[in-house]
């Protein structure tokens, strides 16, 4: 943020305001806007309406289309997005760029609500039902409207991904205000320009967290540990056939495209001569700065999460607010941000692994805080009572108490970032040091010059890397419900 500001008036304030209100500021502003809101709702509905057919009703291989439905996640929007528009040209715009991160992340939705969905304790829709509700009134009026916040957290991760997404808008040619800031820099080396598109971007990111904000304050909580049961599935009778349809389509636009696309990569591929040792070696420093990143995040993330959950104070929503609001800037940004610091003020770690670290610190800290948090909150506050009367201090009580409680969540949440650091592309492109390559990076390198049979080897292994942490997430979000405990939280 203090880079962005020093940037945005380094021309003075005249040339600042000038930039901020030109007309191309405003419809960047609005395509950025229009694609975030499409995005975001579509997020919404599929995800909601998944997780309930796959979790709540009869639908037939309704585990199968649970744990497929969440390889989306293992797919970056960049190769999605190569694969789509190699094969339909014409979906360049505004269309194919809401296609296509839709597809990718509406998994965000769906994973945390299906684990709420799958916890939650039957004897609230029973009691309606015996009001008089018909089974459908009572699925949109109690169980729908009890996940409605955890929905708003998913839709709230979609509506940043959007906003910072490169990839995915630069391959369908949409501009929106990251592919604008791409360009300020390529163009010119314009930074007063793409410092206010960058400040801007930030504002966005700030309203999309203070309504998730808003919306949470519908959270309803449970007195008590409830009935650990399942509930009866809902019978979809004559429904089954359009609903199977529906998670067949959503299935084939998300995965299967994509990896037809990838097998007519491979199948190029065989004409070209692999550096295999070149795939592995890079595969291996890839898991390498996924899970030392992983394991940072999530460390740090902890203090904050426990903050956020436990404080009502005006610090406290700050905290987590301002991680949000940096999950929301491209990787661009806040690697030329990182680079700025570095040369500044620490030019021992520059072009070190280390500030690499900091850049995927800076920009998926939320993902680990989220989940956590979320867990936190939903730990009964009198287990920590007790174990301070009985003359355990603050820092003894988390360890033996809160972590213990949190733990499956914090799993989700390091899987998650693991998962982001692999497929991370603008930012490792500039901070990653000389002779380090990451999959993702290979990747758009070969791609870029439309060597897409030299380039699938590597989008293969990004996806097999990936497929790992995807698996713990969707093991960890539906399975894990103790007591009428749930783990909600991708981002919650």
């Amino acid at each position: 943020m203090c880079y962005l500001v020093i940037r945005a008036f380094d021309g003075g304030t005249e040339k600042a305001w000038g930039l901020l209100f030109r007309q191309r500021t405003l419809d960047l502003m609005l395509r950025s806007i229009a694609l975030t809101v499409v995005v975001a709702v579509s997020c919404v509905v599929l995800g909601v309406g998944l997780a309930w057919l796959t979790t709540r009703t009869d639908l037939p291989l309704r585990r199968f289309f649970g744990v497929c439905l969440t390889i989306p996640l293992a797919i970056p929007s960049y190769v999605a997005g190569y694969t789509w528009i190699s094969q339909f040209p014409s979906l360049a715009g505004f269309a194919g760029a809401a296609l296509v991160l839709t597809a990718s992340s509406f998994p965000l939705v769906m994973l945390p609500v299906s684990a709420a969905l799958a916890s939650a304790d039957p004897g609230m829709s029973e009691v309606a039902r015996t009001l008089g509700r018909s089974e459908m009134w009572t699925v949109l009026t109690v169980e729908l409207r009890r996940v409605a916040p955890v929905a708003a957290a998913g839709a709230l991760l979609a509506a940043l991904y959007t906003l910072s997404d490169f990839g995915a808008v630069a391959l369908m040619r949409y501009e929106a205000f990251t592919l604008g800031i791409y360009n300020a820099y390529r163009g010119g080396f314009d930074r007063t320009a793409a410092a206010i598109l960058g400040l801007v971007l930030v504002v966005l990111a700030l309203v999309c967290t203070l309504i998730e904000r808003w919306v949470r304050r519908g959270a309803t909580a449970r007195i008590g540990s409830g009935t650990p049961r399942r509930a009866e599935p809902v019978r979809l009778g004559w429904w089954r056939i359009p609903a199977s349809m529906c998670a067949i389509g959503v299935l084939t636009m998300s995965v299967l495209v994509p990896l037809a696309g990838l097998m007519r990569w491979l199948a190029r591929s065989v004409r070209f001569t692999i550096d295999w040792s070149d795939v592995l070696a890079t595969t291996v420093k890839t898991v390498e700065l996924s899970a030392t990143a992983a394991v940072v995040v999530t460390v740090l993330a902890f203090p904050v999460a426990l903050f956020a959950a436990r404080s009502s104070s005006s610090a406290a929503r700050m905290a987590e607010i301002s991680t949000y609001v940096a999950h929301g800037l491209p990787g661009i940004t806040v690697g030329l941000a990182v680079v700025f610091l570095g040369i500044r003020f620490l030019p021992s770690i520059y072009q070190t692994t280390t500030l690499l670290i900091v850049a995927y610190v800076v920009l998926f800290l939320p993902l680990a805080v989220g989940s956590t948090r979320s867990a936190i909150d939903a730990s009964p506050l009198v287990l920590e009572d007790v174990s301070r009367v009985l003359g355990s201090g603050r820092v003894r009580t988390d360890l033996r108490v809160t972590i213990p409680i949190a733990l499956p969540a914090v799993t989700a949440g390091a899987a998650l970032v693991f998962l982001t650091v692999a497929k991370e592309l603008p930012a490792t492109l500039m901070l990653r040091p000389r002779g380090v390559d990451t999959l993702a990076t290979e990747l758009w390198s070969t791609a870029q010059v439309f060597k897409y049979g030299e380039a699938a080897p590597y989008a293969l292994a990004l996806i097999l890397v990936s497929a790992l942490p995807t698996f713990v997430l969707g093991r960890v979000l539906r399975g894990n419900s103790v007591g009428g405990r749930t783990v909600t939280g991708v981002g919650t």
